[in-house]
Order: C-alpha cells, then structure tokens, then sequence
C-alpha cells in the first residue's frame, strides 16, 4: 500500500514538473538603446521640453520683477493702485502655472508628444517580444528592468538580443 501511494505521489511530482512553466527575460533598457529612434525620439522630448520650460521660467521671472518692482513702491501707491498690481502680479503667476500644467500637467503636451514617438516603438517591442514567446512557449516574460525583485537570473532566458535582431537591429 505505500510503495503504490509513494508510486502514486511520484508519478504526479513528474507529472507536475513536465509540465512547468517555460520563462524569458528581456532587458527593456538594453533594447530600447539599441533602437536608433528610440534616442531620436528622447532627443526631440528633451528639445520641446526645454523651449517650453523657458517659456514658463520667463512668464515666472516676469511675475517675480512685477513683484519686486511692486515691494520698492508700495508705499507710494494708493490702495487702489496696490489693487491693480496685485491682482496683475496674481493673473501673471497664474499664467506661468496655467502655462506649466499645460505643458508638463499629466495630460499635457509633453506627455502627448512622448505617447505619440513612444507608443510606436514600445508596440513593436511588444509585438516582436509576443511573437517570440509564442513561438517558443514560454509562459512568462518579464522587463528585468523594472521587475526590481529579480536577484539573479540565468543569462541563457534573456531574449533581448533576439528582439533587436527581429525588429532589425542586430548586436
């Protein structure tokens, strides 16, 4: 009776194993520098968005020096006219804020622009990265660049490699 229950249980631990989950990794990071558009697409980000941080610093210097020059004649302005500049020095600041949230908010143009040069890229990395795993039956694949809880993993289930040289970027 325990030679066939441990028969049993043996028979099911095999069963079990030959069946196991194939995994793969890529290196997000590693591919996307090898992708020449990828850096043109950073490069054209990083140009946009420094003409539009001078855009908002210069409105926000504008809003400062309307300030300062406020501080130095409050004491001769009338109430009325401490009003009108307040209320300019307030409209001007608003603007720099308006103009910051417009640009760099969460659904602002800098972030439009990243999903319109990004997107494509990332969709053909995805696409490449299904195919390959179809096409060997793994199960999973996980981005050892943000999968932060990965300690070690063998070098021989990293495709990256494999997915430049189909979108056409060999290494």
């Amino acid at each position: 009776m325990r030679k066939s229950i441990l028969f049993m249980f043996l028979l099911f631990a095999i069963g079990v194993t030959a069946n196991a989950q194939k995994f793969a990794l890529i290196d997000m990071e590693y591919i996307l520098s090898n992708i020449p558009a990828y850096e043109r697409a950073n490069e054209q980000l990083d140009q946009s968005s420094k003409v539009w941080q001078s855009e908002v610093e210069k409105i926000s210097e504008e809003a400062k020096t309307m300030y300062k020059e406020y501080q130095s004649k409050i004491a001769t302005l009338s109430e009325e006219q401490r009003g009108k500049r307040e209320e300019a020095i307030i409209e001007k600041e608003k603007a720099a804020s308006e103009l910051r949230r417009q640009y760099f908010g969460p659904e602002g143009e800098l972030y439009a622009k990243r999903e319109s040069l990004m997107k494509p890229i990332q969709d053909d990395i995805y696409d490449v990265v299904k195919e390959i795993a179809t096409q060997k039956g793994y199960s999973v694949v996980v981005d050892r660049a943000s999968a932060s809880s990965i300690i070690f993993a063998s070098p021989s289930i990293d495709i990256s490699n494999e997915v430049l040289a189909k979108l056409g970027y060999s290494n």
